[in-house]
């Protein structure tokens, strides 16, 4: 998470996508005597791509990151797994020995109810 300090304390603050695009953006903008604006493809390429990069190693921190319109990243705790358990595949029926799995930490994408509300609309297929 961001610190900032304000008045002797330290505040943190949470990671904001369109912030983070808007700064990069500032930076990266040029106006011309006509008075538009200026950007190279590749400088935003890199501003857009810094800033899902950012987003990324903030929700492998244990943040939740969310994405305006598209959905939210986390990172979720997969328990251990014991192995030596004996169980039958339920394809073939067999009986087979379960592997160990230590814990692990796996990123967990989550869409809004308004995008799933899209998809399940059958008008815009």
């Amino acid at each position: 998470m961001a610190k900032k300090k304000t008045a002797g304390k330290t505040k943190t603050t949470k990671y904001n996508l369109i912030n983070e695009l808007h700064e990069g953006l500032l930076k990266a903008a040029e106006v011309t005597r006509s008075g538009t604006i200026r950007l190279k493809r590749a400088e935003f390429k890199s501003i857009v791509e810094n800033a899902f990069t950012t987003a990324a190693k903030r929700a492998a921190q244990g943040e939740r990151v969310r994405f305006p319109v598209i959905g939210a990243l986390v990172r979720k705790e997969v328990a251990a797994k014991k192995g030596g358990l004996k169980t039958t595949n339920p394809f073939t029926g067999e009986p087979m020995i379960t592997k160990s799995r230590p814990e692990t930490k796996k990123p967990r994408w989550s869409f809004p109810k308004s995008l799933k509300e899209t998809f399940a609309n059958k008008k815009h297929w």
